[in-house]
């Protein structure tokens, strides 16, 4: 039954195809292609030529620079092109800065822009693109449509001519061959029906160069991307540095700064009553002392938390073995690395599995728990699992299977598990989570491998 149906949703999209709107844009797009490629050849083979003959003075720079200029304005117009008829949103490339102002150092920029010269390409090599798709196009639309229509013009030729019908050939004076027989008539239509089913998808084809064109040649680079990216991360690692002095102020505010200063409050007590009540003074002091233990025991487990030393005198194999400890299950770590990796990502591996395992404490319900932690090729991998109910909810931007629901290592929410992914992510790290329902939940970290120097 799915198989017929999905045949039959095939054949229902080609049926529908031709009288779709998004068939006759993309024809619509073809057939302004080679106008608009015309013009932006000839200015600019023009433009190039005379721009490099008169390099030989100094014309031949502005008129390279105004050549340049000109062609991104084409880009712009070729983008919002693909944007309305094809639905292919591209990028804008980087914006042109010159190291300084005035017109010397805005040419100067446009003349060594990457991006700009690619514009010039495109200006270039999609002029005979353009006319091979033109020709194409319209050659599947026209006939398709004219063969399949034939039953109701065919007439024309004997009311307005000598002829019977449409001449296919003449051998002299002869034999000639006429579509006019009943035969004919239908067989002529039926090619013309299945050129005009043919045709969206001929087009389709023809466009989606067009689309590779215009995202190789006239969005942002690689390198664009790229630096996007690492803006993008760097305002991550700027936020998660303010949440953690956040946290660390709310910390020493709410914890061991409350309880010292209640302990200078409680001493100052004991020694107003040090000479009249010395047992109830004793008595105040012990408790104090109870409470220094107190403050100690925070201060530590919040220089733990900004970062432990144990990670730094031993490594990872015994902080994770430290952190897995305090877990509420049982949890076995095994971490196999030919040596310690660099502090930043020993650092982030090591918050990476205290946060899952605090899930695991928290929300899995599980039995026991598994931290493996190796090196493959250029990546440092960590996978942390439970044996608990699963069933995890999938969530956006944190990899495959991503929870959010109780009871499983990814119960924590997606919010968690996202910041997470995004500390990750920061440093080119990956998160995956797979959270079958009653299956456990797997969790695997994935980062780039730096030595420690």
């Amino acid at each position: 039954m799915g198989s017929s149906e999905a045949g039959g949703s095939s054949f229902g999209r080609v049926v529908r195809a031709p009288f779709e709107g998004r068939a006759w844009r993309e024809f619509g797009y073809l057939m302004l292609g080679l106008p608009l490629s015309t013009l932006y050849f000839s200015l600019a083979i023009t433009g190039v030529s005379l721009g490099a003959g008169l390099l030989v003075t100094f014309l031949g720079v502005p008129v390279l620079a105004g050549v340049l200029a000109m062609c991104r304005g084409f880009g712009r117009v070729e983008r919002a092109r693909v944007r309305g008829l094809l639905g292919h949103d591209i990028a804008e490339p980087a914006p042109i800065r010159p190291a300084k102002g005035g017109a010397i150092a805005r040419m100067a920029a446009l003349l060594k822009s990457g991006s700009a010269w690619r514009h010039v390409l495109y200006s270039l090599i999609h002029f005979p693109w353009a006319v091979f798709a033109f020709c194409v196009a319209l050659t599947f639309w026209t006939y398709g449509w004219a063969m399949l229509l034939y039953p109701l013009w065919f007439w024309v030729f004997p009311a307005f001519t000598d002829q019977p019908g449409l001449q296919l050939f003449q051998n002299g004076d002869t034999y000639s061959f006429y579509l006019d027989s009943p035969l004919a008539i239908v067989a002529t239509c039926a090619t013309g029906l299945a050129l005009t089913l043919a045709t969206p998808w001929v087009v389709r084809a023809l466009t989606t160069v067009d689309r590779v064109l215009v995202s190789g040649l006239l969005g942002p680079s690689r390198l664009d991307n790229r630096v996007s990216e690492l803006e993008s991360d760097r305002g991550v690692m700027v936020d998660t540095a303010a949440a953690d002095l956040r946290r660390i102020e709310r910390d020493l505010h709410d914890g061991a700064q409350a309880r010292l200063a209640a302990l200078a409050m409680d001493l100052g007590l004991a020694k107003e009553k040090l000479a009249q009540d010395p047992r109830a003074a004793a008595r105040m002091v012990d408790e104090a002392h109870g409470e220094v233990k107190i403050a100690l025991q925070e201060l530590r487990d919040l220089a733990r938390g900004i970062h432990p030393a144990v990670l730094t005198d031993r490594g990872l194999d015994a902080a994770l073995s430290s952190v897995a400890s305090r877990c509420a299950v049982p949890v076995r770590v095994a971490v196999d690395l030919p040596s310690r990796p660099a502090a930043a990502i020993e650092g982030i591996a090591y918050f990476t599995v205290s946060e899952l395992l605090q899930n695991v404490s928290k929300h899995a319900r599980a039995r026991t728990a598994g931290v493996d932690v190796w090196k493959s090729g250029e990546r440092l991998l960590i996978q942390v699992a439970d044996d608990g109910v699963g069933g995890a909810i999938a969530g956006a931007g944190v990899g495959v299977g991503v929870g959010g629901g109780s009871g499983s290592l990814a119960g924590s929410g997606l919010a968690g598990l996202a910041g997470l992914a995004e500390r990750l992510d920061a440093v080119d790290g990956v998160l995956v989570v797979d959270s079958p329902a009653g299956g456990g939940t797997t969790v695997t970290a994935e980062l780039p491998w730096r030595t420690a120097v």
